[in-house]
This record gives C-alpha cells, sequence and structure tokens, in this order.
C-alpha cells in the first residue's frame, strides 16, 4: 500500500478523534456492532423504565472465581452471600466515528486489565471473604451522545451493576458524570481532561480525573521554548473545545513569557487543504509551529510541510502526536524525528512503566488496530489499577466509601506513587508533560526532573 493511501485510510479512521475534545453527538447512530446473550436482569431499583429494544452488548462472562488466597471468612451480614462477580459496566463508541477511542486508547486498558483481574480469580472483597472475578459488560453507543446517556441508565436500572467505566471524550464524560452521580455511582475518567470538565470536580465529588491537559502541558511548552531560546510562534488550533482551551491558555502565557505569536489561526474540525496555513506559517518566520488539532488536520499538516520544505525550529502537535500510528501516516522513524506532542512517558520512566509497556503490548500482539499511547495508556491503566486497590484497601464494593478512600490514599501503580488533589491526579505523578520523537523513540522533554533526553533543537530537517 502507498504512503499517499495508508495516511488517506487513517485520516478517515481518525477523522472523529477527539482525545481531550467536547465533541457534540454524532449524527444518525449506526446499528449497534454485536449482540451478545445477556443475563436476565434483576428488577431495577429506581424505575422500571426498560427500553423497547436491548441494545447489544460485549459481555464478558466471568469465570468461576478460583480459590483465593487470602484466607476464607463470613461475609458481613447485610451482604449477599451468593454473589459470585463484581459486575462492572461500560458505555464506549464501538462503532461509529469515535470508534478510534475504544480501539487504541482506554479500550487496550480496560481490555487488559479485566483479562489479567479474572485470570488471578478476581479482587478480594472483605465484605464477601472472598475473590469476586469481573463480569464486564461493555454496550455500544454507536458515537452517539443521546444512546451513551440511554445505556448507561440501563447499566446502572436494568443491569444494577456494581461499577461504572468512562465513556469516550471530555463531551461524552461530562455528559455521563451527571447520570453516575445520581445513582450513586463513582466514576474515573479516561480520555478526558479539561479545565471545563474540572468545573464538575467541585460539583460532583465521586468523579475523578485522570488525564493531564492544558493547565500543566502550556507552561511545559512555555518553558522549553524559554529553555531553547524560542522567541515566536504561530499557532494552529481546531474549533473545539480542546483546540479553544489550549490557545486560550497559550496566548496569555505566551505574552507573559515575551514569546511573540505571530499569527492564532482557527481552523475547522473539517478543514480539507493545510497547503495555505503552512505557506503563511513559513512565511511568518514564526521559531515555532504549534497544532493544537487532531490527526485528520495534524498528519496531513506534517507531509504538506515536508513538500514545501517548510521546517520549523519546533513542530509541535497536540492529540494524536503521541501515537505510534503516526509513524505508518508520516513517513516512518525518520519522517517524524524531531516531532514534540503533548503528555509524555516512556518506559525509562520506571521499572514499573517498563513493565505496563511490555504487557500492553504483548496483550494486544494480535490487533492491528493497536498502537501505543505515548500520552494516555499508562495514566488510564492506573485509574483501574486505583480502583482495584481502593475495593480491596476499602473491602467493599459501596461505591462512596470507595470514592473517600481513593481520596485519603496513595496508590503503587504502573505510574509509580499516586494520589489524587482536588480529585485530579496530582501534577508530580505524571511522568511527563512533553515528548518528542528521538530515532523513533518517545522521549520525554519537559524542562524538569522528568527528563529522559535532552530534547532536539532545532528540529532536524525533513528526510
Amino acid at each position: 500500500m502507498s504512503r499517499k493511501k495508508l495516511l488517506s485510510v487513517l485520516l478517515a479512521a481518525a477523522l472523529g478523534l477527539s482525545l481531550l475534545a467536547g465533541c457534540g453527538q454524532s449524527a444518525a447512530p449506526a446499528a449497534a456492532a454485536s449482540s451478545a446473550k445477556e443475563e436476565a436482569a434483576p428488577a431495577a431499583a429506581a424505575s422500571s423504565a426498560k427500553e423497547e429494544a436491548a441494545p447489544a452488548a460485549e459481555k464478558s462472562e466471568a469465570p468461576a472465581a478460583e480459590k483465593s488466597e487470602a484466607p476464607a471468612a463470613e461475609p458481613a451480614a447485610d451482604v449477599d452471600p451468593n454473589k459470585e462477580s463484581i459486575k462492572v459496566g461500560a458505555v464506549r463508541s464501538q462503532t461509529g466515528v469515535f470508534a478510534m477511542f475504544d480501539q487504541t486508547a482506554f479500550g487496550p486498558c480496560y481490555r487488559m486489565w479485566v483479562d489479567k483481574v479474572n485470570a488471578d480469580g478476581g479482587i478480594y472483597v472483605e465484605e464477601y471473604g472472598k475473590k469476586l472475578p469481573i463480569d464486564l459488560i461493555v454496550y455500544d453507543d454507536t458515537s452517539d451522545m443521546n444512546q451513551m446517556t440511554q445505556l448507561y441508565q440501563k447499566l446502572i436500572l436494568e443491569d444494577q451493576v456494581d461499577f461504572l467505566l468512562p465513556p469516550v471524550s471530555t463531551a461524552f464524560l461530562s455528559a455521563a458524570v451527571p447520570i453516575a452521580a445520581q445513582y450513586g455511582y463513582l466514576m474515573i475518567g479516561a480520555e478526558g481532561g479539561s479545565d471545563t470538565l474540572k468545573e464538575a470536580l467541585a460539583k460532583y465529588p465521586d468523579f475523578f480525573s485522570v488525564l493531564n491537559y492544558s493547565v500543566t502541558q502550556v507552561p511545559a511548552i512555555v518553558d522549553l521554548m524559554l529553555e531553547q531560546g524560542m522567541k515566536s510562534a504561530y499557532i494552529v488550533y481546531i474549533q473545539d473545545t480542546h483546540g479553544i482551551e489550549y490557545s486560550s491558555a497559550a496566548e496569555p502565557a505566551f505574552k507573559e513569557a515575551g514569546i511573540e505569536i505571530k499569527e492564532m489561526k482557527s481552523v475547522p474540525a473539517d478543514l480539507a487543504d493545510v497547503t495555505p496555513i503552512i505557506n503563511d506559517a513559513m512565511a511568518s518566520g514564526a521559531d515555532a509551529f504549534i497544532l493544537f488539532t487532531y490527526p485528520q488536520i495534524t498528519y496531513p499538516a506534517i507531509e504538506v510541510s515536508k513538500a514545501l520544505g517548510y521546517n520549523p525550529k519546533m513542530f509541535i502537535t497536540g492529540p494524536g502526536g503521541s501515537f505510534e500510528s503516526m509513524k505508518a501516516a508520516c513517513g516512518g522513524d525518520e519522517g517524524i524525528e524531531g516531532i514534540i506532542f503533548e503528555g509524555a512517558w516512556n518506559d525509562k520512566g520506571s521499572p514499573e512503566a517498563a513493565q505496563f509497556a511490555k504487557d500492553l503490548q504483548e496483550f494486544n500482539k494480535d490487533d492491528p488496530a493497536f498502537g501505543m499511547d505515548w500520552w494516555g495508556h499508562i495514566v488510564y491503566y492506573a485509574s483501574l489499577e486505583v480502583l482495584q486497590q481502593a475495593i480491596e484497601g476499602a473491602g467493599t464494593l459501596d461505591n462512596k466509601v470507595i470514592s473517600q478512600y481513593i481520596k485519603d490514599n496513595h496508590f503503587n501503580v504502573s505510574m509509580g506513587e499516586i494520589w489524587f488533589e482536588n480529585q485530579e491526579i496530582a501534577h508530580e505523578c505524571f511522568l511527563g508533560d512533553l515528548g518528542q520523537w528521538q530515532n523513533g523513540y518517545p522521549e520525554v522533554i519537559d524542562a524538569d526532573e522528568n527528563r529522559t533526553a535532552d530534547p532536539i533543537v532545532p528540529k532536524p530537517d525533513w528526510p
């Protein structure tokens, strides 16, 4: 397959990508992708407003719990002694324009987590006196927000799950959190993080945000530019939550740092031709070219820059820049050499991070859609480890008790030791805010102790 054809395929797959974005709901939903046998759901606790046509679900039947290594104990008096599993439910975009989320972002992480937990016999819950395996139910919202909200209510009222996993994107997450709160569920986010979403934290005390975003990443960009003597920037941002938030944060931060913004260019998500923008950026003479955009704009911008000979001293990308899949779209290791991206970690960060990277790659080795995400993967998996450790530590499935346990404790996870401050992972827990592709490897180049390699500035010439 030619690189041009491969690029078009990858861009089509990424068209709806909004890792941190407030995207609106899609147009007409597609039919649900799978239909798996469902167990008879118990009567709904709050209401019995069943849907006329039950949507399809991906259901992972939990295996019979293996003999627990923990000592056997009598279940607490107020719990069901016949409970055989922990029911975990999620609504994910497995088809439609946002399907890439579940294919390559949080999806590979929660699937590996469930597999590993069940292979170990489950999670030990003290109040039941035994390990309980996970019974996973995943509904496909077909990338439609209305479907998503309805299906979370189905998980709660009909399936009566014990815990909820998050949906895709900031916008979907923002719509799901009030539903979870209404019925007393905690929710730990995944593909979502923004100043806008942060407003929900005070209102919903059982919601936890895990991804780093503009609040720390824009200052990291400024610090790096100052360190490297960059005096000007040309900024392109997409017209949605991610682009607007990052550009809005950049404008005052750059001004305060004395970095001139040559141009602040707003572009639609369906921008057909980036050539005029690249020509304008080249003419501006800016030291840094910054794209607060998604792959459907970022990847063509890289290829057009090569074709026109535009090679700024810094080339900084947003969501998608951390994906291994960018190599296939943009000429392999040499084609992305020196490109900087938001969010960063690698297997040098800690022994735990190295083991996690190895495990995730091995678990997904037969999935052609999989590629490492050197921004989100380790954070997403850490959130699941936190949930598991909180269940074990609190000894209960009570969401309110577990929520408080998360707030009160530190956790040793794949990222290392982490804890929450104001319902967000504390900034010092992250392994990086900025990365750079160097010889095909995602080096962390923050101007602090997280740095795993010195930044390459100016960026090498395109091949």
